[in-house]
């Protein structure tokens, strides 16, 4: 296969808990390294990557609101929080690669990251830098899969990228029901009617309303992302 891309621009979903490799919690040095190395090799395609993290190795505020008696907007913002400090992590890993690189949060954190303007972050695309978006969307009750939806769609996308512990989307949950259906190809409609946890509901509504097709496959095997990038075809593409 031929090293064109068939993307130019990308977002690339990355779950908290994908940072944690083996750990029971937090960033695994290993693997935070791996996902740069393998985002490096897609930016050097010339590919303009926009990248969204999750915070679940470090605080789950839909979990803790339940488990602590936290007020449900406290418990997100705990969250929210959580997403910075695994952008900050991975922007360190890609600049040790010498990738430009820039992180940018929904809640107003100065001396730590830019804040999130559109403009701003379309232009560090165009100028070939890779742009982290943290702090989910700066409100509660949105997921970051919410949080991807709504950047892809603000910086024009081709794709969002969801990168995953497992290779696509099943019809049932893979780990518990071994006859469970993999699809290569899904419609967004047809995700949401059977509730299949692709992303969440809202995610999926915002994607189907602009178009943004999504791509979800396997990070744990390494060099699918360029793969994906690629149009080699892996996972499941839900459009």
């Amino acid at each position: 296969m031929s090293e064109k891309p068939i993307y130019k621009k990308i977002l690339l979903k990355l779950s908290g808990e994908a940072l944690m490799g083996p750990l029971e919690h937090g960033i695994d040095a290993d693997t935070c390294v791996s996902f740069a190395t393998q985002i490096k090799e897609v930016a050097d395609l010339g590919v303009k990557i926009g990248i969204v993290v999750g915070g679940g190795n470090i605080f789950r505020g839909q979990v803790a609101s339940k488990s602590f008696d936290l007020e449900r907007t406290v418990a997100d913002s705990m969250g929210m929080l959580a997403t910075i400090m695994n952008g900050l992590a991975l922007q360190n890993a890609l600049e040790h690669l010498g990738l430009a690189t820039r992180v940018m949060s929904a809640i107003t954190m100065t001396s730590v990251a830019e804040p999130y303007i559109r403009r701003r972050a379309v232009r560090h695309l165009e100028k070939g830098r890779v742009v982290i978006f943290v702090g989910g969307t700066g409100n509660p009750y949105f997921t970051t899969d919410t949080a991807a939806a709504l950047r892809a769609s603000e910086i024009n996308a081709d794709v969002i990228m969801k990168a995953t512990k497992v290779d696509g989307v099943y019809s049932d949950d893979p780990v518990k029901n071994k006859s469970a259906v993999k699809y290569d190809e899904i419609q967004f409609i047809d995700a949401l009617k059977q509730n299949l946890k692709v992303m969440d509901a809202t995610a999926i509504s915002m994607c189907m309303d602009n178009k943004m097709p999504i791509v979800v496959f396997n990070l744990l095997q390494v060099g699918n992302i360029k793969r994906a990038v690629l149009g080699e075809k892996i996972g499941t593409i839900v459009r």
